[in-house]
């Protein structure tokens, strides 16, 4: 495989050859999310419970088996055959580093992580390595493994210097291996406001914070890895760039998160979501008028949609409609010459390639929290999909505090979105952790490993109707 490089605003290959990166991520591996995985809560808290409930030994052989089932040599070389070019591997500096013991690295993770691209190079499937979880939090939300709603990353210096003395240690071990096409340095940044807060209805971002450290972590990347390319996100999840800095290193690239409403639902595409009305040129105006598109065609540098898709266990009959929201967004990633991943691959039946089978162990031995979480709405994923009963009371709670609070300046929209994401997502989700934890008490090591293989390839089944749209892209000329 050639090292990937950047020429005139184009990824090309070692013959110069203009390179599409066409993909998915894999979501839930090294960095477990409660919609992916059926799990409930954050991944820090909920080993802390298995552990307590299981054994340390028995626990640990748990996430063990997981992550081996989550993503094989099989995953890798079905993604290939699928007709892919390039993964996005998210990971948690959990495996990597442990807080009690910062700077002093673990090799069971970097043998995992290291095993993993050695099957991309085996396969020919180009991968790109995110940093999806930061020691304390690079934004508000569950998927950096936090249950804190506070973004603690952009406050202490000393979470900062462990993310960059963590990179330096990747571009040590990773330094001129050819099938990572780059490094995602951060995973949907958020450096705004006090957790994420809106003031006067705009995000704000503090761009002097997020500029300063791109620019000392590429520039510590450098030292040691010269050649790599580095992708960088925009601000507030990936979605503003308007702040940052123009281009100030070689072999730099841009990557937007774009979720539309489109693709959540539920209901008929074309059709009204998210207080809009949404059909392929509306697909197209949005992604055009977007904030990381017009910064990468402003600076001619690559754009990647590092994550986007439709989910697709909404009501009966709706996944023709999420489907064709799909085809139409990635066809206006297509006619701009963005490179794309779809999020995610593999999940227990939301918005993926393959998906754990419903009658399979592992869905049977969870349905009781499973059933938990979607009554309590306890992943803040699913209500975009999906209404839950406890969304009535904890509005009804908003609605009482506004009027107590009584101040015409508060934000009633933030404010029941993260009264809800708070209720639900953190306290909700950690009371039901240990009800999670007692549905594998005093089962066997091979009583476990029967449940958890559930997640291998072999016993998923595949979306073909999504896979069927995928491959059309697939097939294009880069």
């Amino acid at each position: 495989m050639d090292l990937l490089q950047i020429k005139n605003g184009k990824i090309v290959d070692g013959q110069g050859r203009p390179v599409r990166l066409r993909g998915t991520c894999v979501g839930g591996w090294m960095n477990m999310e409660n919609f992916i995985n059926g799990t409930p809560g954050a991944e820090h808290t909920l080993r802390r419970y298995m552990a307590e409930i299981l054994g340390p030994a028995k626990a640990e052989f748990f996430f063990t088996r997981l992550l081996d089932h989550m993503l094989a040599e099989e995953d890798i070389a079905f993604m290939k055959s699928c007709g892919a070019t390039v993964v996005r591997l998210p990971v948690n500096y959990h495996h990597f580093e442990r807080d009690a013991a910062p700077y002093t690295y673990l090799e069971a993770g970097f043998e995992r992580l290291s095993r993993a691209i050695s099957w991309c190079e085996k396969h020919g499937l180009y991968a790109i390595l995110d940093l999806h979880s930061c020691a304390g939090w690079q934004n508000t939300d569950w998927h950096c493994d936090n249950d804190s709603r506070h973004a603690l990353f952009w406050v202490h210096k000393d979470f900062q210097d462990r993310f960059v003395a963590f990179w330096e240690e990747f571009a040590r071990r990773f330094n001129g291996q050819p099938a990572l096409a780059g490094y995602n340095v951060m995973n949907e940044p958020v450096t705004g406001t006090p957790n994420g807060r809106f003031q006067d209805g705009t995000y704000v971002s503090d761009w002097d914070a997020l500029n300063g450290l791109y620019r000392r972590v590429v520039t510590a990347i450098r030292k040691i890895d010269p050649d790599h390319i580095l992708f960088l996100e925009g601000d507030c999840f990936s979605a503003l760039f308007d702040g940052l800095e123009p281009p100030f290193a070689d072999n730099l690239a841009y990557s937007s998160h774009n979720y539309t409403g489109a693709g959540f639902g539920p209901g008929p595409y074309p059709g009204d979501f998210w207080g809009s009305h949404w059909d392929k040129a509306k697909q197209e105006e949005v992604f055009l008028s977007a904030s990381g598109t017009r910064f990468a065609q402003k600076h001619n540098v690559p754009l990647w949609v590092g994550e986007y898709g439709s989910v697709f266990h909404g009501p009966p009959g709706d996944l023709a409609y999420r489907l064709q929201a799909f085809e139409d967004q990635t066809d206006a990633f297509e006619r701009f010459g963005a490179h794309w991943t779809t999020w995610t691959y593999k999940d227990v039946g939301v918005m993926s390639w393959v998906y754990v089978a419903p009658g399979s162990d592992y869905m049977r031995r969870t349905e009781k929290v499973r059933k938990a979480k979607e009554q309590l709405s306890v992943d803040f994923w699913e209500p975009m999909a999906t209404a839950a009963p406890a969304r009535d009371a904890i509005r009804q709670l908003a609605e009482f505090a506004e009027r107590v609070i009584a101040d015409p300046e508060t934000k009633v929209v933030a404010n029941r979105r993260y009264l809800e994401q708070t209720i639900n997502e953190v306290y909700m989700g950690v009371l039901l952790q240990p009800v999670y934890a007692k549905q594998f008490q005093g089962l066997s090591e091979e009583e476990i490993d029967g449940a958890l293989s559930s997640f291998s390839l072999a016993q998923c089944r595949r979306q073909e109707e999504y896979l069927e749209v995928l491959r059309k892209f697939f097939s294009r000329p880069a």
